[in-house]
This record gives C-alpha cells, structure tokens and sequence, in this order.
C-alpha cells in the first residue's frame, strides 16, 4: 500500500550523496496524461497578519486544451483546516496581493473577458472589480496603506491616453493590409512580433469604495518594457516604506536592447511628479528585482559582467541616509535567484540553486551573513510571513506543493497536498545523487532514477536526457515538459548530469562552459554515463538513447557527429544545427555574443568550432527530431535543417512540427502528443 501523503512528506528526501531513497509502495505507472492533468500550485502571498495564505492553483481544461487558474485560501491559525477554494469559473484568476487590512485581497482577473484587477472582501468571497479599463492589466502593486496602485499596461509611447491605443490597435486589427514596417530588430521576442507597444508604469488611486481611478502614466515616452518581456513580473518594480516612491527595473538601450543586458533600476515619484532617475547609471550590466528595508534601504540583485545573463546575481545594498551602495552577497559564491523582504521589512531571504537543489536561505542586512533553510528539492516560489517563510517546493519525487519553514530555521511543515488524488494511486520511482570525477577530473554531479517496476537482477534502457541552457540545470527538480517520472513509468531508467556550465555548483563552473559547448560538456555526458553504468550494474550500456532540448538540442547534434557510435537513438527538441544562420535569425544577440566571444562576422572561427552542420557528414543515429513554428529563440528552420541531413543522408528519423508552440510545448493536448511520440521512438529502438 501507498504511504499515507503525510508520511510520503517525511520519505520524500533526497539521499545524501550515494544513499538511496526509500522505495515508495507499489502502484501504477505515472502516464503523460496523469502529468498533465496535475494541478499547479505557485504565488504563495500570506496575509500581514499571518493568518491566511492565499495561492494560485492551476488546473487543466482538457477540453478547451489549456489550464485554468483560481485562488485558493488557508487558515494558517488553524493545523485542522484545509485549503479552500476562494474562485474559479471559465476564466483565470492570477497574481494576489494583500491590503494592508489583511482582509482584502486584490487579484488578477479575465472573468470579464480582459485582464482587470478584482478584490476579495474577506470573509465574503464575492469578487469586485477595481479597474475598467481598455487595455489588459499585465501587473500591479498596491503601496504600503493600500491607497494607490501601480499597474502595469502595454500603451504606444506616443499615445497621450490609453483610448489613443486602444483605437490604434483596434484599426490595425481591421486593416485589410497585414504586413509589418520595421526600422530596427527586435522584430519579435520569444514566441512574439513587435506590434510597437511598450509595457509601462502606471499609477492609479483607489476610491474609498474600491475603485481604480484614471491611471497616470510614470514613464511616459520610455523606450523600454517595465516588467521585461517575455517572463518579468511585479518583482520588476517596488514601492519605498512610506509609499511616496516607486523604484523599478528596465533597459532603455535602443537599437542595441537585442544584445544588451543592461539593466538599471530608476526611481520616480509615485504621484509622477518628476521624471525617473537612473540609480545605478554605474553598473553597465543588470540590475534587477528591487526590494525595500523598514528604514528605507534599497537592495537587489545586480551582475557585474555585461552581456552575460548567466552571470552571478549578488545581493547590492543602497543606504537610504547617505546613498552608498555596497555588496551585500559579493562574496558568497552562489547566484540568487529570488530576494523577498519582511512585511516588517527587517529580513531578507533568497533562493538560489546549491549543488543539484534550489533552497532558501536567510540574508543577514547588515552583514550579508548567509544561512540555509531547506535541505532539499526545487523552491519554485516563496514569501515571508512573520516568523517564518510560506514556499512551494517541488522535487524529483513530486510536483509542487506549499510548505512553512520557521525564518531563523527548523522543521518544515507541509501545508497543501494538491495531487493527493493522483499520487496516492502511483509508484513514483527512487532517484539517487551521485558524483564522478568529469572532465579535468573534477567533481561532477548528475542524478539516476530507477524504473517502474524495478527488479534486482534485471537489466534496464538508459533514457539520458541533457539539459538545456547552458546554464541550466536537471536538479532535484519537477518538469512538465522533461519528467523523469514520466520516463520511468515508461520503463526507462533516466540517467542526468550537471555537467560543466550548470549552476548552483559555484560560478566558475557555470562559466566553464563560454567558448567551449562540444568540449567540457560532452566530456562529462561521456564520463558520466560511463560512472552511472559502472556504479548501478541495472543500466543496460547497451541500450540507451540520448535525448535533448534547445542546448541540449544542440548537444544531440553534437552528438550525431562527434560521439555517434554511443547510442541507438536520438530525441531533439529544438536544436540548434548551424551556428551561422542561428546567429542572424535568434532575437537576443547578447547570448551567443557572449557564448562564442563576438558576433559571427568579428569571430566566426569561434562560432565553427562548434557547428554541428560541419560534421552532417559523420551523423548515422536515427533522430527524432521536434520542433515549435512560434520559437523565435531557436527557430524551427534549424529543425528542418537537421531533418533535412538525415534524410538526405538515408538514416531514419522523424520529424514533429508544432505550430503553435514556442520553445516549449505547453497545450495540454499537445504535450501528450509530445511524451508519447518520444516514448514511442524510444521503445521502436530500445525494446523492440
């Protein structure tokens, strides 16, 4: 029998360095459909008075072939109470932020068919909306008294209102004529063409009844997006204690935004009494995520090397009396991910990946002094609520749930089990951490999972997924799109390594791998998997597929040429196949400028170095080859390059084109298409 979810909470460990899991009690194999069908927990915000968590749950609408998200509510005064569910229809609720009443709960809506800010009036949970108006709200902030809030919106910068574009955009969409006049790149980001808006920052006042007045536009005429697109949020922006100044994140770079990563935080008046100013007109590369002490000091995450968005993120002070900036985290050899202040705002706490784990840890203000939280798994997200931190953790062993770890450190308490009804009729498989000495002999970490149906004595296929990035990483870790799970219910054993270029291991390993993408990696992908057979004598050598995406894409086609002896197949997903036309078709020069030292045409013996399209000629492993029509950061033509040369060149392979994915595959259904195409291709070659 299956574990109570309870004591599941106490097996779900990783093991200390060569110590296996407990084994979970039998059950059926994890399936792609159970992986998308399971709810999604993220955006803990707790109540200033710690009495209630908020959440956003997401849940999959098979039939409309998307998810769904809703607000979820939890009394955390009472051990007994479970959460409830706070709203939910044909529509999604999304991004909640408490009032400083602890009672009302303002949130994200498309109830009304646009995005628009809605409260809750707690205890009531009849929703009420707060802002009307033409355009889609993208973020918001509320100020300390919950008086006024910042918003964002995506307006045309020479608008004087947003009616002005709203109409613009509403002629466009009936204009006849569809084609799209550009004067400089930038032409699309991600999975998106530039339609010529920028997303701004606004600020409204709340009437006492609840309503949003007319919005007043704070950067007005700016050439940049505040949050950054495609992935920046309410983190981009802050407000000071006493709610009269708005500090926020945004790179105003020109014509040269496609390779620049200069990010600087400006602050301005929350009532725009004044124009923006820059504070960090010093530091050419970013800086980002601005937070705000009790007494008024600014911290956020800073990098010192422009153009490297995998630079460290280190922890920068600004005193509010004297205007001295210092490092608070220089030292530390670890990037932060996320930094969160108190509501009390005395302490601060970060994320940031550790040796195959993402964790918390607490940052001293006045020191920088660091300490550890959480052991073990993902930290996906978190906020501060008191004495203690509210998060959600995902690992290996599940997807994410909520949990409650006191701020000065102890024993962690689960507080939501979302995927009970799913995982209770499950045999998720063990996993284990282990090391090897990689290239240069170094210390290298990657981790093994067994099968479904693990038998001592037995032999199993090797599924050895490698990751994408570069600087990325398969830690002890939960994913809809590559699930080791998901793999093992199959009936493979996964095998994954950290090699050179993935974080949490100290940035000079993160740095390794710049310049140098078939060298240090593919030494460690084949030392590693040489120690993981050696080590687990179930793997069957002799049978075992390699499997990739975007790096690791390209890894699959460094692969086809440079190590094609090794494996019966070969999964790529959105795989880069020639560095030449990669480089003049991607949208964020700044990251192979960075990765081969200049743009192609200043260097291009650094770009050659590493073309898997130099090498078609030694390729003979069949491929099966994915790719997304909207991925605008490695297009799909270098998929088609690829299918092209193994066709050409008579060996078997496949290609599966979607054309309204990006570099992801996100559509529910979609995604189901996508687990059983590779598990088929995998069993074709490795079980039949």
């Amino acid at each position: 029998m299956r574990p109570s979810l309870s004591r599941l909470a106490r097996l779900i460990a990783v093991a200390v360095l060569g110590t296996p899991l407990i084994a979970l009690a039998a059950g059926s194999p994890l399936t792609p459909e159970d992986v998308v069908k399971l709810k999604r927990v993220s955006s803990p915000q707790v109540s200033p008075d710690g009495h209630v968590l908020a959440f956003v749950q997401r849940e999959t609408d098979m039939e409309a072939n998307k998810g769904r998200t809703s607000l979820w509510l939890l009394d955390l005064t009472d051990p007994a109470a479970t959460p409830q569910r706070a709203s939910g229809g044909n529509f999604s609720d999304s991004s909640p932020h408490w009032a400083s009443d602890s009672r009302t709960l303002y949130f994200l809506s498309t109830r009304n068919g646009s995005s628009q800010i809605w409260r809750l009036n707690l205890p009531h949970l009849a929703p009420q909306q707060v802002t009307d108006y033409p355009l889609d709200v993208t973020s918001f902030q509320l100020d300390p008294k919950s008086a006024r809030i910042a918003l964002t919106l995506e307006v045309f910068s020479d608008c004087a209102d947003l009616a002005c574009t709203r109409a613009r955009l509403d002629a466009r969409a009936k204009d006849k004529a569809t084609g799209r006049l550009y004067d400089r790149i930038f032409v699309r980001h991600w999975d998106t063409w530039a339609d010529g808006t920028r997303a701004h920052l606004f600020m409204s006042a709340l009437s006492p009844g609840g309503a949003a007045g007319t919005p007043r536009d704070l950067t007005p005429g700016f050439d940049a997006d505040i949050p950054s697109k495609p992935f920046g949020g309410d983190e981009d922006y802050a407000f000071s204690p006493d709610g009269r100044q708005l500090v926020f994140s945004a790179r105003i770079a020109g014509k040269s935004e496609p390779w620049s990563t200069n990010f600087d935080l400006y602050q301005v008046p929350a009532d725009g009494s004044a124009a923006p100013a820059n504070l960090t007109p010093d530091n050419p590369a970013w800086d980002a995520q601005p937070v705000f002490l009790a007494n008024g000091d600014l911290v956020w995450r800073a990098q010192e090397r422009p153009g490297f968005e995998a630079d460290k993120f280190h922890l920068v002070l600004r005193d509010a009396r004297t205007g001295k900036v210092r490092s608070l985290t220089g030292a530390w050899d670890h990037s932060v991910a996320h930094v969160e202040a108190s509501h009390q705002g005395r302490n601060l706490v970060v994320s940031s990946d550790d040796t195959g784990q993402r964790a918390l840890f607490t940052v001293d203000p006045g020191t920088g002094a660091t300490k550890r939280l959480t052991a073990d798994g993902e930290v996906e997200d978190f906020t501060i609520a008191g004495d203690s931190v509210v998060y959600t953790r995902a690992s290996l062993a599940g997807p994410a749930d909520v949990y409650r770890v006191p701020l000065h450190g102890g024993a962690v308490h689960r507080l939501t089990q979302v995927n009970a009804d799913v995982l209770d009729a499950r045999s998720l498989s063990e996993f284990e951490q282990f090391s090897f000495k990689g290239w240069n002999d170094e210390t290298v970490y990657g981790y093994v999972m067994k099968p479904y149906g693990f038998k001592a004595g037995e032999h199993y296929p090797i599924a050895f997924i490698v990751h994408g990035g570069p600087q990325s990483g398969f830690g002890n870790l939960w994913t809809y799109r590559w699930n080791a799970q998901t793999f093992a219910g199959a009936g493979y054993a996964v095998v994954m390594i950290d090699f050179h270029g993935s974080p949490g291991y100290g940035q000079a390993f993160t740095d390794s791998i710049s310049k140098d993408w078939g060298g240090k990696p593919l030494v460690d992908l084949q030392k590693g998997l040489a120690a993981a057979i050696e080590r687990y004598g179930w793997l069957d050598g002799e049978r075992a597929c390699a499997l990739g995406a975007s790096y690791g894409g390209f890894m699959m086609n460094w692969i086809e040429g440079n190590w094609s002896d090794r494996f019966l197949c070969i999964v790529n997903h959105d795989g880069l196949f020639d560095q030449r036309m990669m480089y003049y078709a991607t949208e964020e020069l700044w990251f192979p400028e960075w990765e081969f030292g200049g743009p192609q045409y200043e260097v291009p013996e650094n770009y050659e170095r590493v073309n898997p399209v130099d090498f078609v000629s030694k390729w003979r492993t069949p491929m099966l080859i994915i790719h997304g029509e909207r991925d605008y950061r490695i297009p799909y033509t270098q998929g088609l390059g690829a299918f092209t040369a193994l066709q050409r060149r008579g060996i078997e392979s496949k290609l599966l084109v979607f054309p309204d994915e990006n570099h992801w595959v996100l559509k529910p259904a979609n995604s189901v298409l996508w687990y059983h195409t590779v598990i088929d291709w995998l069993d074709s070659h490795l079980k039949h």
